[in-house]
């Protein structure tokens, strides 16, 4: 046999590692054909032990049997009792190390809640719900609450929102001292709370802005139960199922545990009505004609204003853009007035001092518009221009285009081919109307081949004083035309609408549906919104004596519906207020989505009071999904194994 000599073998190895160095750089990842990682970490060992006793150090260590990351640990992980001093957790290798900055409570027992942080650091597998404990003392506290935060407006599930329990049941200590015990939600609004002694509580909900564990911002979202928390506990059976495959059951064995209580918990969630300090925040003059006040409160009264270079009497049409009196826009009637380069002006309003105080406070304005009017020579320019391009169309034989040209008003109508029975027509201006002449519009019903004039009522638009509605009795699968003269409006800066003509079609009744609940456990006032599949509000009605609320004409489509309880009878939903001891005023939705087909009649009872308030929101309104669940496909893919390993783990 021929002898490899010793230089030729270590060249040999070499060219070997070399190749396999390639070959690895080259097929990252895992042989084809493989099966995939669906498996979680898998706790080792820790120090401490998992519930030592006695345990003084600062420094916490838990290992795993692979490697694994850490995903946004500062939202996820929580440490009860809180920290103050923020922990450093972090990954390093298969550990977790976690460095404690407060120093430690003595007989106190210690839970480091994971939720799903731990991960996989190949294929990103959670590790779900796990949970570390230990203690100070010579005992382990093992109660344990919990629960679903909803948004109170919505019943929305609330995410990564603090939960926490006081043993101090004064109302003041929600707002001055930091919670004994906390949690955090997760995507579905669920928290738990571990390592709670026996005795009585009051329950919190914080979304902590400042990270001190108590109320202190008026803009935090909160909630709280008004009845005290008792945590017990008691002996339960629950069915584990053992799977053949998908789809076969193999045995369904009866496993006791232990069951923690309460664990139906509901807080709801509100962001308290603050009042903001008031103060002038904008004042501009976007155009010649019109300036705007901008406040950062509202008021019930408008601010007083004295013109220095002007006459200020009589001189504006007063518009409220939002609706409300926060947000002015002045229209300056007096062409003398907005052709001056500067308005200089005198405001008085009220001001919130430094004693949180509203006073009359007086400002002096100097409001320049940031588009200059044209000079005479641009106008001039602007004339020429237009003389040359109608010349040039004249040459290429365009008649439609050889007198000067008109500007007129600019109009937008609404009015819509097919036209339900209950709507109306709007027109909306670009600015304020001088005057209408209602002689000049027609609205006319088609009969046989005959167009005939039908009555109308004009109304200015309560919100927008640029917008008129105009309401008519609308015989349904008739046929309508909207017409308006030359000239009929005339702006409050000299231009004229153009001659206007719209056609349309009243809806028949065939094309709707109706949907009608007949409700049952709501208060003596409530009003119902009626809600598309994304939850936007369509209609509102008041819940009847009877307890009835209809609702009529309704285009065939998918449908939700929300009851509020209006305490106050102000006719939409109030938050609520923590030094008052106000909760929100309650919602509850119809537990599913109706869907209405033309022509078809809906007569739904509705219990408000049937199901939970977290099983009531029908999950396709809900705007907070679920964080994809792997537990599920972890356990379809061990399913032949007989494993249980998609339950969380808690140490």
């Amino acid at each position: 046999m021929k002898t490899i000599r010793r230089p030729h073998l270590r060249r040999l190895c070499a060219a070997l590692a070399g190749a396999a160095l390639l070959y690895s750089c080259a097929s990252v990842g895992r042989i084809e054909g493989g099966p995939i990682d669906v498996d979680p970490p898998l706790f080792l060992r820790s120090t401490p032990a998992p519930g030592a006793l006695n345990y003084d150090r600062q420094r916490i260590r838990i290992e795993f049997d692979e490697y694994i990351k850490l995903e946004n640990p500062g939202e996820k992980v929580v440490i009860s009792p809180p920290q103050v001093q923020q922990p450093n957790v972090r990954a390093s290798g298969k550990r977790v190390l976690i460095d404690l900055e407060d120093t430690l409570k003595p007989d106190m027992t210690y839970t480091i809640d994971f939720s799903d942080a731990i991960q996989d650091n190949n294929e990103g597998n959670p590790l779900y719900d796990f949970a570390f404990t230990f203690s100070t003392g010579d005992h382990i506290d093992t109660l344990q609450v919990s629960g679903t935060l909803l948004n109170a407006a919505d019943l929305e599930p609330v995410k990564n929102m603090l939960v926490g329990l006081h043993a101090n049941l004064a109302d003041s200590a929600f707002t001055t001292l930091p919670l004994d015990r906390v949690g955090r939600t997760d995507s579905r609004g669920h928290f738990s709370i571990r390592g709670i002694a026996p005795g009585r509580y009051r329950l919190f909900g914080l979304q902590d802005g400042d990270q001190n564990y108590f109320f202190s911002q008026p803009t935090e979202n909160i909630a709280w139960r008004d009845s005290l928390v008792v945590p017990t506990c008691e002996p339960a059976i629950r069915p584990d199922t053992f799977w053949i495959d998908s789809l076969t059951i193999d045995t369904i064995v009866q496993t006791g545990y232990t069951r923690f209580l309460p664990d139906d918990l509901i807080l709801l969630a509100f962001r308290p009505q603050t009042v903001r300090p008031r103060r002038l925040a904008k004042s501009e003059r976007p155009v010649m004609e019109r300036f705007q006040l901008c406040f950062t409160a509202p008021d019930d009264t408008l601010p007083a204003l004295r013109g220095l270079n002007f006459d200020a009497t009589d001189a504006f049409i007063i518009e409220r853009p939002t609706g409300r009196i926060d947000t002015l826009d002045y229209w300056i009637r007096d062409s003398l007035v907005y052709q001056l380069d500067t308005l200089k002006m005198e405001l008085t309003y009220l001001y919130t001092d430094t004693l949180d105080r509203l006073v009359p406070r007086t400002d002096t304005l100097a409001l320049v518009s940031k588009v200059k009017p044209k000079t005479e020579e641009e106008k001039a320019k602007e004339r020429e221009r237009k003389e040359k391009e109608r010349k040039r169309r004249r040459k290429k034989g365009d008649k439609e285009d050889a007198g000067p040209e008109t500007e007129f008003l600019p109009i937008d109508i609404y009015a819509p081919s097919a036209m339900d029975v209950y709507d109306y027509l709007t027109l909306t201006f670009k600015e304020p109307v001088a005057r209408i002449d209602t002689a000049a519009l027609h609205l006319r019903q088609k009969v046989d081949t005959l167009w005939t004039d039908i009555p109308f009522d004009l109304e200015q638009d309560t919100a927008d004083l640029k917008k008129f509605n105009l309401f008519a009795d609308w015989t349904p699968g008739e046929s309508y035309a909207f017409e308006m003269d030359s000239i009929a409006v005339h702006g409050l800066y000299g231009l004229f609408t153009d001659k206007q003509r719209k056609e349309f079609t009243a809806k028949k009744l065939e094309e709707y549906g109706q949907i009608f609940f007949d409700i049952h456990g709501a208060d003596s006032v409530a009003f119902v919104e009626l809600l598309d599949a994304q939850d936007k509000v369509l209609r509102t009605v008041r819940v009847s004596p009877q307890g009835r609320a209809d609702f009529y004409f309704l285009n065939p489509g998918k449908y939700g519906a929300r009851l509020v309880n209006d305490a106050n009878g102000n006719g939409r939903w109030d938050t609520g207020d923590y030094a008052l001891k106000r909760q929100p005023e309650q919602v509850y939705y119809y537990w599913q989505v109706l869907e209405l087909k033309a022509n078809f009649e809906l007569r739904q009872d509705w219990y408000v009071n049937d199901r939970p308030r977290d099983k009531q929101k029908p999950d396709e309104m809900k705007k907070q999904k679920p964080d994809e669940d792997k537990r599920n496909k972890n356990r379809n893919n061990r399913n032949g194994s007989g494993g249980n390993s998609g339950r969380g783990y808690s140490y």
